[in-house]
């Protein structure tokens, strides 16, 4: 007997995209910023959603590419394909940043960057407590909707430290904790075509 099992097309109960929450990549979303990607969600309302690629780490630290930034060993990650030559950056500082943003769970979206340089240098904040991305991940009116209607994203949860902590990993992680109807998407090579 042959059957016709989608054995990624999990059914589960949605939820919805807000801001703190976290989307997860669909297995064989093939896209070079999206592949098993893992997004903090900053900002999602009826026009617009932010967010940024926890899981894309590069290997440079912010003074390489900012004149005068201190020298400091924060995560920097490639946040998404819009705006690649903006900086932007998450935290657990609280209002300490002025004009930042809570997304939720003592976890904040931007505010004052001079502010953040001059604490820096001052080792007023520790690598543990900010992570920077370059470009961010956005969609338009009903894009993302639409995506995690066609089975591209799941919206999910991390705690802050998973967040904060920046680990290759992440997707694995994040999928693992959706509970064992997901285990078929761990399974799933990250490239089909070489096996």
């Amino acid at each position: 007997m042959d059957k016709n099992i989608d054995f990624f097309n999990i059914k589960y109960k949605s939820v919805s995209p807000r801001q703190g929450k976290i989307l997860i990549a669909e297995p064989r979303l093939a896209d070079d910023y999206f592949n098993r990607a893992v997004i903090i969600l900053t900002e999602h309302n009826e026009n617009e959603t932010i967010g940024f690629v926890l899981n894309n780490m590069v290997s440079v630290q912010l003074n390489e590419i900012i004149p005068d930034f201190p020298q400091f060993k924060a995560t920097v990650s490639i946040g998404g394909p819009v705006a690649p030559n903006s900086i932007h950056f998450i935290h657990t500082l609280g209002n300490i940043i002025p004009e930042t943003k809570c997304i939720g769970n003592n976890l904040y979206w931007g505010g004052d960057f001079d502010i953040v340089t001059h604490l820096i240098s001052q080792g007023k904040i520790n690598p543990q407590q900010i992570r920077f991305f370059l470009g961010y991940s956005g969609w338009g009116e009903n894009q993302l909707v639409n995506e995690i209607k066609e089975n591209s994203w799941v919206v999910s949860e991390l705690d802050v430290v998973q967040i904060m902590a920046g680990k290759e990993n992440l997707w694995s992680r994040a999928v693992q904790q959706m509970g064992p109807r997901f285990k078929p998407w761990t399974i799933y090579p990250a490239s089909p075509l070489l096996n």
